[in-house]
């Protein structure tokens, strides 16, 4: 079996022209029954490394899934690609589940998703004995070691496969394996001499930015503000969390739900399926939810607080941008999530792999150099050159010297004999006069107050810093008491220097202003205002279908209709993903809709010159509003409109130099990308927006050098 045929599938079921990096291999060392073990970040393509070797080959692939919404997902993906795939698990009723092993047996289904617990049961291995399997795939494969993120103990016994089938090819997959994870997944499943394929883990369309756990909520209202229509998740550690903060969020107008395991299994699959769809774009919820999830639209994730691992937290910022395009990912760091995560680990199993670990995760938080840099180091993936697309590279950190403030806290340590904890210590340096601090006569040290004029959470992160560079430590088995370290006396002593980095809010003074969006020029307004259009059919289509909206098709097909708007099935076949199958079933609904906006677009371009004509002729905008039966503030954007197109207008005849000044004053204290409705308000409607409307243009085309 050779790739020719591997590609032709590409091309008819999945519409891509090429395979990505990786893929090629893969596929070839599957269909030469090889073992292998696949490491590939979340929307590398996968899926793509089984799927198509199972398709091209006689027989049957057998995909072990951990959970039934990804079986689901990805089940309804491949039958929108035209390829006959089932799912077996708990969730079919009885005659559901004859139905599917009767198309099995009859040969039709090329691909079978089940889960692991299913799979060895002694019932299903003889049903498998009877079929003619080409591969299995084990999916989310990090779950069968002790050593991964989200053990699994059913996963362990998957060895029984080479057991049973010794000469069908396994390819285990998953997106996060660090080296000893990786040795343990072969060891599980019996491979010997797998091939194994790791492939790059840098998502460059990530963006990658960490603030300190201050103002959370309102830094997660500025940011989902200023994402308006996207999807995204917010990860809690826990599920009072997640509840308290979809409050918040809908109490704020926006639309959001929250998921976690208390829920019924009822709650958390409508709470699911209402996110997959699009009812509900925003999900607060715990680590629970994420992986079962196909959806390739995700705009971004925030970690509301520190996740435990870089395993864990790159596979769920994963979970944004499945599709390639730019998406945002927003890391809270605390001294308290710290404290928290190190006192479970210290209560649970594998104690000190998993401290090291959380040490990694938070040098990755703490980090003063590119970030992507850390992310991809601790993957054994070095990088020289910096990403540009992370906070640190857009906004180096501000350091100061910070040995004053480190020995205000070390002397308040030795005073109070190192027997308080982190929150205590604050309240003292901060000269707080709560019951406990006054009983226990903390107001008559020395330092009580020394440090009353830093702010309660910007101690937090400079306690951290301390924490970080070995200044003090944390007794987790003496209820999180401080305690000091051999360089806690030089620093005290004036014999070493700190050096601490400043606390940076999200809109703060002493962050660098992202440079203000420049207006939208026509070409690129018609391409987002069609992708609308676009979105919309696909929603009213999957909604008729009962599917997710991507899986009709993604976000990235829909932005190149938008940008080449094909005008037949030919070159619709050049859009990528957009296979046979698609084409044939929604190619035509499609078409017919660009082909409307394309009219719109024309008629739209005629009444401009209409207006022109008019204007040559000396008339006046209200006298053309009346000639024509529209209103003035529609001839005044037409008159924008051929303004910025370089028509000869005389925009003196319209607008005086004066009300463009205050305009502009107005548009950048509201900001220009709001409409002219707050600028109209803020002018105390002293302006008409259609003149508003002209005045924007010129301070674009003039004023900011467009």
């Amino acid at each position: 079996m050779n790739l020719p045929r591997a590609k032709e599938a590409l091309k008819k079921y999945f519409g891509y022209d090429n395979f990505r990096p990786n893929q090629a291999e893969i596929i070839q060392t599957v269909l030469n029954k090889e073992d292998t073990l696949v490491i590939m970040p979340t929307g590398g393509g996968k899926s793509l490394c089984f799927q198509i070797p199972a398709i091209i080959q006689e027989g049957i692939g057998v995909v072990v899934s951990p959970l039934i919404a990804l079986m689901k997902d990805q089940v309804e993906g491949l039958k929108a690609n035209g390829i006959p795939a089932v799912f077996l698990n708990s969730s079919l009723s009885e005659s559901q589940q004859r139905k599917a092993e009767d198309a099995i047996n009859s040969g039709k289904v090329k691909l079978l998703y089940v889960s692991p617990e299913k799979l060895v049961t002694p019932w299903f291995m003889s049903f498998l004995k009877k079929l003619k399997i080409n591969l299995f795939a084990i999916d989310e494969a990090h779950c069968i070691s002790n050593w991964g993120h989200d053990f699994r103990p059913e996963y362990t016994k998957l060895k029984l496969l080479k057991h049973n089938f010794p000469k069908v090819p396994v390819i285990a997959l998953t997106a996060t394996a660090d080296k000893l994870t990786r040795k343990d997944i072969c060891k599980q499943l019996g491979f010997n001499y797998p091939k194994q394929f790791i492939a790059s883990f840098d998502r460059p369309n990530l963006s990658l930015k960490v603030l300190p756990a201050r103002n959370r909520y309102k830094a997660i209202i500025d940011f989902i503000d200023d994402r308006p229509n996207q999807s995204g998740i917010v990860y809690c550690l826990s599920r009072k969390s997640t509840e308290s903060l979809a409050e918040k969020l809908q109490a704020a107008g926006i639309n959001a739900s929250y998921y976690h395991a208390g829920l019924t299994p009822e709650e958390r699959s409508k709470t699911q399926e209402d996110f997959i769809n699009d009812n509900i774009p925003i999900i607060c919820a715990t680590i629970a939810f994420g992986m079962g999830i196909d959806k390739s639209n995700v705009r971004w994730v925030i970690h509301y607080n520190l996740p435990k691992n870089i395993e864990g937290y790159y596979q769920e910022i994963g979970r944004a941008g499945r599709d390639g395009l730019k998406s945002d990912t927003l890391l809270f760091y605390s001294f308290a999530d710290v404290t928290q995560l190190r006192q479970f680990i210290e209560e649970g199993a594998l104690k000190d792999i998993q401290l090291a670990k959380l040490e990694r995760m938070q040098q990755y938080a703490e980090a003063r150099t590119c970030r992507r840099k850390v992310l991809l180091n601790y993957f054994n993936e070095n990088r020289q050159e910096n990403c540009g697309n992370c906070d640190v590279c857009k906004n180096p950190p501000k350091t100061f010297d910070g040995t004053v403030l480190a020995q205000k806290a070390i002397s308040a340590i030795v005073r109070l004999n190192e027997d308080v904890p982190g929150s205590t210590l604050i309240d003292v340096l901060r000269g707080s006069n709560k019951q406990e601090i006054l009983e226990n006569k903390y107001n008559e040290i020395k330092t009580f107050g020394a440090g009353g004029d830093i702010s309660y959470f910007d101690w937090q992160y400079f306690m951290l810093q301390f924490l970080n560079q070995g200044l003090i430590e944390i007794a987790y088995d003496q209820n999180h008491k401080v305690k000091l370290t051999r360089q806690s006396a030089k620093v005290l002593k004036g014999q070493l220097a700190v050096e601490l980095v400043r606390p940076v809010g999200l809109k703060d003074k002493n962050q660098q202003k992202e440079p203000i969006a420049r207006p939208q020029s026509k070409k690129m307004r018609m391409e987002e205002d069609l992708f609308d259009i676009l979105r919309k059919l696909r929603k009213q289509l999957a909604d008729k279908e009962g599917i997710p909206a991507y899986v009709i098709l993604s976000d990235v097909s829909l932005r190149e209709m938008a940008s080449l708007r094909p005008d037949n099935k030919e070159e619709l076949a050049d859009i990528s993903g957009v296979g046979e199958y698609k084409s044939r079933r929604y190619g035509g609904l499609f078409l017919k809709v660009i082909a409307q906006f394309k009219v719109r677009e024309k008629d739209r371009g005629s009444t401009y010159l209409q207006t022109y004509e008019l204007l040559k002729r000396g008339l006046s905008p209200e006298q053309i509003a009346q000639q024509r039966s529209l209103n003035s503030i529609t001839v005044y954007s037409h008159i924008a409109h051929l303004y910025e197109r370089d028509k000869a207008i005389e925009i003196s005849r319209f607008i005086s130099y004066d009300e463009i000044n205050r305009i502009a004053e107005a548009a950048r204290i509201v900001g220009h990308d709001k409409g002219l409705q707050p600028i109209y308000e803020h002018l105390n409607k002293s302006i008409d927006p259609g003149k508003i409307r002209l005045g924007l243009v010129h301070y674009s085309k003039y004023m900011m050098g467009n």
